[in-house]
């Protein structure tokens, strides 16, 4: 039988994996990073106008307070989300790099490494011997096997990953972070922290019911789950805001 070449094997892999490769492309992914960055921006803001709200009444001050509070979590999350990510890809190489040059340097060790990894897995001695044999031929092949096997990394990689973390990071920051504030373009005074806490309560929900995408667990367990921790949030920056103007006062 003919070998296939490498890349009409990898096609038809990614082929066979359909949605489960997807799933884990951007399950992990973009998706989490939006979801994340809209919980972060959601629960800070949230927390900022309750707090406000504790102290005064004005719901001007709530407005411009939450405002210049989305602008500072959104820059910090997008700074946060680039630094991360950069470091990752750098350590990544810097692991890669170190390999590569074990490999270069003492192939036999490292042949012996990859045999006893795929005796760990139910191949007997030969078995092995001979696959690991086969992999140290090519010596791509053998980085990107001892990457996956030893080091758990993947060889491909987005150039341009930090970016994209950082924009979809600050994008999906400031859109959390400008929910609450809906309220207070359209309505004044009381009313406004009222319906701004009733749509910060039900958007904890809608964010917890989407992180279910990522985890096994049920939509409106993770929503109500999220829903707590909002109210609690609330309840406490308000605490502590009607604290301070009495001390304050």
């Amino acid at each position: 039988m003919a070998v296939q070449p490498m890349q009409q094997i990898e096609s038809r892999l990614n082929r066979m994996f359909g949605r489960e490769a997807w799933h884990k492309t951007h399950s992990s992914g973009w998706i989490g990073d939006a979801i994340y960055g809209v919980n972060d921006g959601l629960g800070a803001i949230f927390g900022i106008i309750a707090g406000v709200a504790g102290y005064t009444a004005n719901s001007h001050i709530m407005l411009i307070s939450g405002l210049f509070g989305a602008l500072a979590s959104t820059l910090s999350m997008g700074a946060g989300a680039w630094l991360a990510k950069k470091s990752e890809q750098e350590l990544r190489h810097q692991e890669l790099a170190h390999e590569l040059r074990e490999i270069k340097e003492n192939p036999a060790h490292e042949r012996e490494e990859l045999s006893l990894m795929y005796q760990l897995k139910g191949f007997t001695e030969s078995e092995a011997d001979a696959m690991a044999e086969r992999v140290s031929r090519d010596e791509q092949l053998f980085l990107r096997t001892m990457a996956t096997e030893e080091l758990g990394l993947d060889m491909e990689e987005d150039p341009r990953g930090h970016w994209k973390s950082a924009g979809i990071g600050s994008l999906s920051t400031l859109v959390g972070g400008l929910v609450p504030l809906i309220p207070f373009f359209f309505i004044h005074g009381v009313w406004a922290m009222i319906i701004a806490a009733i749509v910060s309560i039900l958007a904890h929900f809608a964010v917890g019911g989407a992180k279910s995408v990522l985890t096994v667990r049920s939509w409106w367990v993770s929503g109500l789950e999220m829903t707590v921790v909002g109210i609690i949030v609330g309840v406490v920056a308000y605490g502590l805001g009607w604290v301070g103007e009495i001390v304050l006062r």
